[in-house]
């Protein structure tokens, strides 16, 4: 890692914001992660408590929901957001409730949506709002839309209110001045998000980026998909806002395409992926006078080398064009150190009641047992900063 501008070892800084029970807890968490077979026996646990109506939902709530989460609602996350930015690290508000399935639902969502946008108006703690497009949808609409199947006269109709609430979203967003932030999905419902993403920027982004399009670098498709958005952007004249991801679909997407008999969509390697993901950095970082970067990784190579496209562009750390975010409860170590050289940081703070964020808190613990390493490195930050704090240094 030599010659890179910023390093992520000090755990000082890292868990500067937390207490010595929070560290602890975080510990008992991440230790459980780490343990593929607990961590199974844990979740499917929750999972059988929650739909049986245990006693769970509390244990839940002073564990992994709040290790991982802002609070239940927009308020309650006050406090989160307040403790971050005394540090330098900014909010991404995002509401992670899931499963909406008619257009009630949809509604609920994007008023909820709006109210992540009203709150950060003016607010310079919370830089950016987000959405996920199946909240507003149904899976199975995004489907045939993207397979260009022949829509009956309700699945129109249903249509022209998905694209109806995207746009009254990527309004309030523009009218508040609060980039916002298009969740990418998998890839056999994304080319109708892209289409409605790249529709939004046309309108809304003509004097800065206010609509962000995800871009999942370990499709093998996707530096090129990067690469013919910014040449559509700069044909018609407005800006272009990427975030960049590694993905988070892949065994869904493996399985997919191996039952179909198509292609598989992902790059064939990590080592693969990781290059097209820094490839794109380096792309939008060289035309950053038309591109705004966010890079959501928790990659340290990435995010170092981000730094040094940074340095070598001779840009200044807080160039309002680039931004670095990690999840709330992952990679303080990365973010804090980060923001403490005035670099500009987010975290995603996660929001919702507690039974209805749980297939998000599932996925993290998955995501954490499955990627190689992560939980390992949290774990091992984590009891380094204990040790140090106990040695009184």
């Amino acid at each position: 890692m030599k010659g890179f501008p910023i390093h992520f070892d000090d755990t000082e800084i890292a868990f500067s914001y937390k207490s010595s029970a929070e560290l602890k807890r975080a510990n008992l968490i991440f230790s459980l992660v780490n343990n593929p077979l607990i961590s199974s026996f844990a979740t499917g646990l929750a999972k059988i408590s929650l739909v049986l109506h245990l006693p769970i939902k509390s244990i839940i709530r002073a564990t992994v929901f709040r290790h991982f989460c802002g609070g239940e609602t927009i308020d309650q996350s006050d406090k989160t957001i307040q403790s971050l930015a005394k540090f330098g690290v900014r909010t991404i508000l995002d509401y992670s409730v899931e499963g909406a399935k008619d257009e009630v639902g949809f509604e609920r969502t994007a008023q909820e949506i709006m109210a992540t946008i009203e709150k950060a108006k003016n607010n310079p703690s919370i830089p950016f709002s987000v959405f996920k497009t199946t909240g507003l949808a149904s899976f199975g609409l995004l489907e045939k839309v993207h397979a260009k199947e022949n829509l009956t006269t309700e699945d129109s109709e249903a249509w022209n209110h998905v694209q109806q609430r995207v746009d009254r979203i990527c309004k309030k967003a523009s009218d508040c001045n609060v980039p916002v932030l298009i969740d990418a999905e998998d890839s056999w419902i994304q080319d109708p998000i892209d289409s409605m993403a790249y529709s939004m920027m046309a309108k809304y982004n003509i004097e800065k980026a206010i609509v962000f399009n995800t871009y999942q670098m370990y499709r093998a498709d996707m530096l090129s998909n990067l690469k013919n958005a910014f040449d559509k952007a700069a044909q018609l004249n407005y800006f272009l806002g990427a975030k960049l991801v590694r993905g988070a679909y892949m065994e869904k997407e493996t399985d997919r395409a191996a039952k179909l008999g198509y292609p598989n969509p992902i790059h064939p390697s990590k080592q693969a992926t990781d290059e097209a993901f820094n490839q794109g950095l380096a792309f939008c970082i060289e035309h950053s006078k038309r591109i705004s970067l966010v890079c959501g990784s928790h990659n340290e190579y990435s995010n170092q080398y981000l730094a040094s496209l940074i340095e070598q562009h001779a840009l200044k750390h807080n160039d309002t064009h680039v931004w670095f975010a990690q999840l709330l409860g992952m990679s303080d170590n990365i973010s804090f150190n980060m923001a403490k050289v005035g670099y500009n940081v987010v975290k995603y703070v996660p929001y919702g009641p507690v039974e209805l964020v749980m297939p998000y808190l599932l996925r993290r613990a998955a995501e954490n047992t499955s990627v190689a390493g992560q939980s390992s490195r949290e774990l091992s930050l984590i009891r380094k900063e204990l040790q140090r704090r106990k040695n009184g240094r």
